[in-house]
């Protein structure tokens, strides 16, 4: 029996704006709030290092399959 992959997807339950801080937390099996937190630190220096990777993630990474709410 093969395992199947883990796959990163853009939460559809633990949402702020676009399920992707909670996507990553799932993914890596992390508390939310600590991959938010990062986020936060990375918009304090000017916005850019954390702004860019965020709608870059927003447009490439799927939303998890599933019925929607």
């Amino acid at each position: 029996m093969s395992k199947k992959p883990k796959r990163l997807y853009r939460s559809r339950e633990d949402r702020v704006i676009a399920g992707i801080c909670g996507g990553i937390a799932e993914y890596f099996d992390i508390d939310p709030v600590i991959v938010r937190a990062v986020a936060v630190l990375l918009l304090l220096p000017g916005g850019l290092p954390g702004f860019v990777p965020y709608i870059v993630l927003w447009v490439i990474v799927p939303e998890k399959p599933g019925e929607h709410i």
